[in-house]
């Protein structure tokens, strides 16, 4: 073996060794509750449910 060749060999361990230590093992699971943010698209609108059907027959029908 050459003088390169073996420095190639051990550049190549100490990169495998790198490589090992960032990416040798896996992240930790992320739970499902982490992943999604609930939060309303608008403001609720209080006169939404004011409408009382009735009051209308009521009010227009008597």
């Amino acid at each position: 073996m050459s003088r390169e060749s073996v420095r190639a060999h051990e550049d190549d361990d100490v990169a495998a060794q790198a490589r090992h230590a960032r990416f040798g093992s896996l992240p930790e699971p992320v739970r499902v509750e982490d992943l999604v943010e609930e939060k309303p698209a608008v403001a609720p609108d209080p006169a939404r449910f004011a409408y009382n059907p009735d009051e209308w027959l009521v009010r227009y029908c008597a």
